[in-house]
């Protein structure tokens, strides 16, 4: 039995800034399996930011340009060179109270951690 779904109204506007999809970078690198210490759990909690964001800002590069241009760059040879780690840098407190947390995605890609600078 098929059931017969109601008339919609196609949506017109295929602008970037409409199109949730077009809106997304690519992942530049897998993630392998995710892990996360106790202490970057919390403060990510704290400050209300989303563990699902930085991960996905850490794999499109999208926030590396916040980081010192070294380790940006480090990032990039990273990713074409396929033989280094991948390290991106949150800080979700302010620069008077700085609240960092670091990503890291090993070399061969089998893994990410989510910890703070203090754990590493």
């Amino acid at each position: 039995m098929t059931q017969q779904l109601p008339d919609v109204e196609p949506d017109l506007d295929t602008s970037a800034t409409n199109n949730p999809i077009a809106m997304e970078a690519p992942a530049l690198f897998d993630l392998g399996a995710v892990v996360a210490t106790p202490p970057a759990l919390r403060l990510i909690g704290q400050h209300g930011a989303s563990i699902t964001q930085l991960l996905n800002w850490h794999q499109t590069g999208q926030r590396w340009n916040e980081m010192d241009p070294d380790d940006c760059t480090a990032n990039w040879r990273a990713v074409f060179d396929k033989d280094a780690r991948v390290l991106t840098s949150f800080n979700l407190g302010t620069v008077e109270a700085p609240a960092v947390v670091w990503i890291i995605t090993e070399w061969n890609r089998e893994v990410t951690t989510v910890l703070l600078p203090s754990c590493y």
